[in-house]
């Protein structure tokens, strides 16, 4: 069933999907993982590919940047193409000083200054959390723990807007990451009953700025989460 932002046919997705924001990164997932590869999508430029790992299928599509983005293509998967989870793998920046660039966050909640999970009960604050299961397949999988952190992250509306006295509470309060998107993934598969994690390659240090990926890097640079994300996709 063909949405307006999917031209994929029934069935043309795996059951797990895993979902890095870039484009060029999703197409890049794909052939390193399914030399079997097939493009099954790509309206406005946002890929999606499935093919085999190990013997399992296995899908990769982008969500482009933003809740409201991954929000579209989340619910489209799981609404109207059977998808039964999805990890992000993404990026993050860290919020704590042993969060640093090159390290991998996976998020057990997203806290949020979006308004995005508001409907879901109005009246209620919904607390958006990982799939229990994604998460112990992914931390079990980690081929460095010592890179590895399990911790909240914030995912924020504005990519510029990162107040110090906020990031300052905020690390405080164990919150190791920030970025755009985790807290619409996991509301969203809390609505359709299905699961969700993110997985993310921690880019920058909002603290210690010393060793920033470049923007090539934050393509290349994700071996590591890609390995735990597709534990936890497969598992």
């Amino acid at each position: 069933m063909a949405t307006p932002h999917n031209t994929a046919e029934p069935g043309d997705f795996a059951p797990a999907v895993l979902m890095p924001g870039d484009p060029q990164r999703a197409r890049r997932i794909a052939e390193l993982l399914m030399p079997d590869a097939r493009e099954v999508t790509s309206v406005r430029g946002i890929g999606g590919y499935t093919g085999t790992v190990g013997g399992k299928p296995l899908s990769v599509m982008a969500s482009g940047m933003g809740l409201p983005s991954l929000a579209i293509y989340a619910t489209e998967l799981f609404k109207f193409y059977d998808v039964q989870r999805i990890i992000r793998v993404g990026t993050t920046g860290g919020i704590a000083p042993e969060a640093k660039a090159g390290h991998v966050i996976i998020a057990l909640g997203a806290h949020t200054d979006s308004n995005f999970n508001d409907s879901i009960l109005p009246g209620v604050r919904f607390s958006a959390v990982a799939s229990w299961n994604l998460l112990k397949a992914a931390a079990d999988a980690a081929p460095d723990p010592s890179i590895l952190h399990v911790a909240p992250v914030i995912s924020r509306d504005h990519f510029y807007d990162n107040p110090p006295e906020q990031i300052e509470v905020l690390a405080r309060l164990g919150v190791m990451g920030i970025e755009m998107e985790t807290a619409a993934l996991y509301s969203i598969a809390a609505r359709y009953g299905r699961e969700a994690l993110s997985v993310m390659t921690v880019s920058d240090n909002l603290i210690d700025p010393s060793n920033d990926m470049s923007a090539e890097e934050r393509e290349r640079n994700f071996a590591s989460a890609l390995e735990i994300a597709v534990a936890a996709a497969l598992c």
